[in-house]
């Protein structure tokens, strides 16, 4: 994932984060945000804005993965599993995406 993983409006930092362990955390879209699967990875919409965000293949499985009930380290390995990517990289786009999801206030 690189920049252009989503359209991201600009949100303060801040790194909140729903821990169930160590490395456990499930992502949990907001009510009014729905997600849409294309062809082109998913698409989702804050309801409460009309903001869209579309992830490219490796956001949406970042996202589906954790929505899944598995945890960064999950996401991590299905990126390496699934992508040419390297572990260290993995690691940065997924948390990078996760804050970002959260500091939009799509998700907790």
């Amino acid at each position: 994932m690189t920049d252009d993983t989503a359209g991201r409006p600009n949100a303060p930092s801040d790194d909140r984060r729903q821990q169930k362990g160590a490395d456990h955390m499930t992502l949990r879209f907001h009510t009014d945000v729905s997600t849409a699967e294309t062809q082109y990875g998913t698409v989702l919409l804050d309801q409460r804005t009309g903001e869209y965000w579309e992830l490219n293949p490796t956001g949406a499985l970042v996202v589906r993965t954790l929505m899944d009930d598995g945890d960064e380290t999950a996401a991590i390995t299905a990126l390496v599993a699934q992508f040419d990517i390297d572990h260290d990289r993995a690691e940065q786009d997924v948390t990078a995406l996760v804050r970002d999801l959260r500091n939009a206030g799509l998700a907790s």
